[in-house]
């Protein structure tokens, strides 16, 4: 199933909106900014943040953090060659949108080589929905 974010005139959808208010408050909790983020509009949607550093065993590969609508939260590293992030660590929970201290407490203990926060494996939060039941889980949350 592909879903656009956007109405066929052209206009966002809610859950769009929703999304990029998320986003922007787990950014600027993060210390980057909403400019850092891409958004892919197929389902499951799902959006990639650039980090500007480096994490402990990995010095010369950039880091990522990952989301969907299904599995939340994911930190990942780039590749040399192109090919697909490697994941390294799931945050895992109850809910596909954490509040934006979880993820930067999550970012903190990949930082300090900490593995007690996290999973290695993928969750399944949730399964794919529609953009209404999408925008509902993102307009529910608590603000930053």
């Amino acid at each position: 199933m592909t879903a656009s974010l956007y109405t066929p005139t052209g206009h966002p959808h809610p859950a769009f909106t929703a999304l990029q208010s998320y986003l922007a408050d787990v950014t600027t909790t993060l210390g980057v900014g909403l400019e850092s983020c891409t958004v892919d509009h197929d389902s499951p949607v799902s959006a990639y943040v650039a980090l500007d550093e480096h994490l402990p065993g990995y010095p010369d590969r950039d880091v990522a953090l990952l989301w969907d609508e299904v599995r939340g939260w994911a930190a990942a590293i780039e590749t040399h060659s192109g090919e697909d992030l490697i994941v390294l660590r799931y945050l895992g929970g109850t809910t596909v949108t954490p509040a934006p201290e979880a993820i930067t407490r999550f970012m903190t203990a990949l930082r300090e080589d900490d593995h007690h926060v996290g999973r290695l494996d993928p969750p399944v939060i949730r399964t794919a929905g529609t953009l209404t039941e999408l925008q509902a889980i993102l307009s529910g949350r608590r603000p930053a």
